[in-house]
């Protein structure tokens, strides 16, 4: 399919997108990511998201970031919530503290071991025990829109598809409200868990994880890591791009947009876009759906 009839086949009226960005870790990527947030917020997204590092390792920028967005934004954000490295009466501690800046959406999650992905992953003593602990936490603290993650093609450390989805019932159970998917690259191997997702009586919105990470070698690690398996075709695609930046971010432009082209002709009218505080890219692949600045549209 062209970009042509890529960017026809969609108007972008019934796609609602939602943005994750990172917090910062310097002065400089502070400047990159207020930069990519002022230029994304026009579009008008259902929430944005801001992540934790390994272990917790960027909770207070966290923190500071979500508050910001609340303070300076019309954008509704979503805190990133893990139970690594924390009791729960600090974890606890941080839900009031959010609920009193504001915040009404957390993105709860069990997170990766302080060593980061790879390592055993043993939980804090005295706090939360998985996702599902920390769901319901939320929820006995305050009525929280709850969004928790799932994986399309397993958890690495799960020991099958079926065990993931038992684990996703009891995050519903104790609150959850919204699940986002860790990142995929073919339609079919979402299709393929909703249907199981379905079947297992589960009927909360499942929302499609699209990456847009136009390094690809970066891409392939990040994706070993947490079980996501990369189609041969990409190989092609990026192969002798490395030097040229530009072009890749096209490609990856490209190929998001494909992917939540085919997700949407299936009925999916909701996309997390995994940006890496990369406005360009992002706007980019909201362009190629027809998803445009709201100005732009009242202007038409």
């Amino acid at each position: 399919m062209s970009v042509a009839e890529l960017s026809a086949a969609r108007d972008g009226a019934d796609i609602k997108v939602s943005f994750e960005f990172f917090p910062p870790k310097s002065e400089e990527m502070e400047e990159k990511l207020w930069a990519s947030i002022a230029r994304l917020e026009p579009l008008n997204p259902a929430f944005v998201s801001v992540t934790y590092g390994a272990g917790g390792s960027t909770r207070d920028r966290t923190h500071r970031t979500v508050r910001r967005i609340v303070q300076e934004t019309a954008m509704a954000p979503a805190a990133h919530l893990t139970t690594v490295s924390a009791t729960r009466a600090e974890v606890d501690d941080v839900i009031r503290d959010y609920w009193d800046a504001g915040v009404r959406h957390i993105v709860a999650l069990r997170g990766d071991p302080p060593d980061g992905i790879g390592e055993a992953y043993q939980a804090t003593e005295g706090g939360y025990f998985n996702a599902a602990e920390l769901a319901a936490g939320i929820r006995d603290i305050g009525e929280f829109e709850i969004s928790v993650g799932c994986y399309p093609e397993k958890h690495p450390e799960s020991r099958d598809l079926a065990f993931d989805i038992d684990l996703l019932k009891q995050k519903i159970d104790n609150g959850a409200t919204r699940a986002i998917t860790q990142f995929f690259f073919e339609a079919d191997t979402y299709f393929r868990y909703l249907d199981k997702v379905r079947a297992a009586g589960i009927e909360i919105p499942i929302v499609p994880g699209i990456m847009l990470q136009p390094n690809f070698k970066g891409l392939k690690r990040m994706a070993g890591m947490c079980g996501a398996s990369v189609p041969a075709a990409l190989d092609g695609l990026f192969d002798g791009l490395e030097q040229d930046p530009k072009t890749r971010e096209l490609v990856t432009a490209h190929v998001a947009a494909e992917l939540v082209n085919a997700l949407s002709n299936g009925g999916v009218d909701q996309f997390h876009l995994y940006t890496l505080n990369r406005a360009d890219l992002a706007l980019s692949t909201c362009a190629l759906l027809g998803v445009k600045p709201q100005a732009e549209q009242a202007v038409a």
